[in-house]
C-alpha cells in the first residue's frame, strides 16, 4: 500500500490514478492497464477488498486507501499524475452523498491535477444525459434521478477547470459485463431473469432504440483513447454498438433460443399508459419522460471496429454467449 507521492516516477513510466477499479468497467480496464510495463497506478479504492484483480504485491500498483471525499489527502501526488482515468460515481444513496461524490468531489479532484503535466483525463458519464446530436439534454438536468441529475450538472461544469483542454468524456450506453473474477453491471445481474420473457415479449412490437456494449468493449476503446490523446483539446466520444431498435432486439433474442414469431401486436404509448393505470405501476418523472422519449439513440457512436479493432461483443447472440446463457442449437 503506498499512499505517498515521495517515490519519484520511473524514467519512461507515467502515473496513472484510477478511480472506480472495483466496479465493472473499472476490473475490465484495469486488466488493460496492467499489461502496459511503462504505467505506474495508483488506485484510488474505498473497499479496496472489492477488488478481485490479484495486484496487492503487483510492484507497479499502488492502493490509495479512501473515497473521492477524501481526495484531498493526497494533494502532494495528484500535481505528479500524468493520465487519470475517473469512473467511480455514486448511483444511489442520499441527495447530498450522490451530488458530492458525482459533482463536487470529482471536480475538486480534476481541480488538484497539474495541466501542465498531466496529459490527459479520461472522465466517464453517461449517455443518458445527451439528446440524439450528443448535446446535453436539458430534461436529464430537471428530472433525471439524482445519478442523472448529478452527472449533467458535473459535464456541465467542465470547462469551469483548468484541465478542461485535457479531458476526454465517455459516455457509455446500456452496460453489460462481469464473470467470475469481475463484478457483474447491474443489467447483466438481471439478464438471466429477463430471457425468462422472451416466450411472451416475442408477440410485442415497440416503437423505441438503444445502443449497449461490453465493459470489455468499454475497456477497449478508453484504453485506444488513453494511447491516443487529443491534439485539438476537449473531446467526447458515446461508446455502444451500432443502435438497434426494440423489435429488431426481440427479433435476435428470440431468433437465438429459436423461438418463431407468429404474430405481433403493437405495444403503443396510449396502451403503454393504460396498462400504467390499470396495474398502478409507480413511475417517476424521468421514468414518464423516457416512456414518451423512447430512442436512446446517438449519432456517431462508437465501438472498438470504430478505431480498426476486433468488438468483444458485437452481437446480442455475442453478448448471451459471454454471459452462458444457453441457446437454441443450430
Amino acid at each position: 500500500m503506498d499512499n505517498s507521492a515521495s517515490n519519484p516516477t520511473a524514467q519512461g513510466s507515467l502515473r496513472v490514478l484510477m478511480t472506480g477499479a472495483s466496479g465493472c468497467i473499472g476490473h475490465y480496464l484495469l486488466e488493460l492497464l496492467l499489461q502496459v510495463d511503462r504505467y505506474d497506478i495508483y488506485l484510488l479504492l474505498r473497499y479496496p477488498e472489492k477488488l478481485r484483480l490479484p495486484v496487492a504485491d503487483h510492484p507497479r500498483v499502488h492502493i490509495l486507501q479512501g473515497g473521492l471525499a477524501d481526495i484531498d489527502q493526497y494533494a502532494d501526488l495528484l500535481p505528479t499524475i500524468q493520465i487519470a482515468i475517473l469512473t467511480a460515481a455514486a448511483w444511489g444513496g442520499d441527495e447530498e452523498y450522490v451530488f458530492g461524490t458525482n459533482v463536487r468531489h470529482n471536480l475538486r479532484l480534476m481541480s488538484m491535477l497539474d495541466p501542465d503535466r498531466c496529459q490527459q483525463v479520461i472522465y466517464f458519464s453517461t449517455a443518458s444525459i445527451l439528446d440524439r446530436h450528443r448535446q446535453p439534454l436539458a430534461e436529464a438536468g430537471t428530472l433525471g434521478t439524482d445519478y442523472i441529475r448529478s452527472k449533467y450538472e458535473c459535464h456541465q461544469r467542465l470547462p469551469e477547470l483548468a484541465i478542461y483542454p485535457k479531458i476526454t468524456t465517455v459516455f457509455p450506453t446500456l452496460v453489460f459485463g462481469g464473470d467470475k473474477d469481475k463484478p457483474y453491471s447491474f443489467i447483466s445481474a438481471g439478464l438471466q431473469d429477463v430471457t425468462r420473457w422472451v416466450g411472451l415479449v416475442r408477440f410485442f412490437q415497440a416503437d423505441a432504440g438503444f445502443h449497449f456494449s461490453h465493459a470489455q468493449d468499454i475497456a477497449t476503446v478508453v484504453n485506444h483513447l488513453i494511447e491516443h490523446p487529443s491534439d485539438q483539446g476537449y473531446r467526447e466520444f458515446v461508446i455502444g454498438n451500432p443502435p438497434l431498435s426494440v423489435n429488431q432486439a426481440v427479433e435476435q433474442i428470440s431468433d437465438y433460443f429459436g423461438q418463431r414469431i407468429w404474430f405481433r401486436v403493437p405495444l403503443s404509448l396510449g396502451l403503454a399508459n393504460l396498462l400504467i393505470q390499470i396495474f398502478r405501476v409507480q413511475m417517476a418523472p424521468w421514468d414518464y419522460f423516457c416512456l414518451q422519449y423512447r430512442h436512446f439513440v446517438y449519432q456517431g457512436a462508437v465501438n472498438p471496429a470504430s478505431f480498426g479493432m476486433d468488438p468483444y461483443c458485437a452481437t446480442l447472440a455475442d453478448l448471451l454467449r459471454v454471459h452462458d446463457i444457453a441457446g437454441h442449437p443450430p
